[in-house]
């Protein structure tokens, strides 16, 4: 087992940067760092700092549903990219917690 971080982006999902959606940005950014793993949830019903609530009611179809990001790597690559990721998180918030990471493995890739 490997001592990691696991953070959580919340924002919503109509947020951009650079005419881009942010989540995409986010994972963008991560692949392009060699990060882990990055995976970004659709929430159905949430709220943030505003207090607006954002839902999926199939009477409002809501354009701006709340989003997680979740990202998993290593301590240290994980705090080469927390400045980046501030600077692409405008709105929303960012948090941490300590993980272990018991087994990562992928698919051979070479075969296909």
């Amino acid at each position: 087992m490997k001592d990691g971080i696991l953070l959580r982006i919340y924002i919503g999902e109509s947020d951009k940067v650079g005419g881009k959606p942010v989540y995409r940005r986010i994972v963008e950014l991560c692949r392009k760092e060699g990060i882990a793993g990055a995976t970004v949830l659709r929430g159905m019903l949430g709220y943030g700092k505003s207090s607006v609530i954002h839902n999926s009611s199939i009477l409002r179809l809501s354009a701006d549903l709340p989003v997680v990001v979740e990202i998993v790597d290593e301590i240290e690559k994980i705090e080469k990219i927390k400045g980046k990721l501030t600077e692409i998180v405008k709105e929303g918030l960012i948090t941490e917690e300590k993980v272990k990471i018991v087994k990562y493995t992928g698919r051979d890739t070479t075969s296909e």
